[in-house]
């Protein structure tokens, strides 16, 4: 598993908006200049949120982004999943139930579960509070 360019930059973008979210409504531009990312990329990941619950939208000169919800309840497994679609290690776990006609007969098949399993309760445990809260510890210890 690789996450994309585009799963990086969305989780970047929602820490952002979690960053700022006593500031109402951000602005893509504004969060292009402090992630260092280019709007319009920012424009193509936005999209995704668009039949979810992370996003609240307003338009005008006031308008832009902001989280639907406080940032606790955020994971990362959950920002990754609308991104990357699955975050299965291996091809044959991205179907429920498994169609490969060898997986009854297969040795590796229970290491690529559990490695699936590992991976989604890690990314499940990660709220976007605990990004922020690890961020401010790491910037008091400097």
């Amino acid at each position: 598993m690789k996450i994309s360019t585009r799963g990086r930059y969305a989780l970047r973008m929602l820490i952002d908006l979690a960053e700022h979210e006593n500031c109402g409504f951000v602005a893509l531009k504004d969060i292009a200049a402090r992630q260092n990312i280019s709007k319009k990329y920012l424009e193509q990941i936005i999209p995704i949120f668009n039949n979810s619950d992370i996003l609240k939208t307003a338009r005008g000169s006031q308008g832009g982004y902001r989280l639907s919800r406080s940032p606790e309840k955020y994971t990362v497994g959950e920002i990754l999943r609308l991104t990357e679609g699955n975050l299965a290690p291996v091809d044959c776990l991205t179907q429920d139930p498994i169609e490969c006609e060898r997986s009854v007969d297969c040795p590796t098949l229970p290491v690529w579960q559990e490695l699936n399993r590992v991976i989604n309760e890690y990314l499940d445990s990660i709220t976007l509070q605990d990004i922020l809260d690890q961020q401010k510890k790491r910037h008091m210890n400097d």
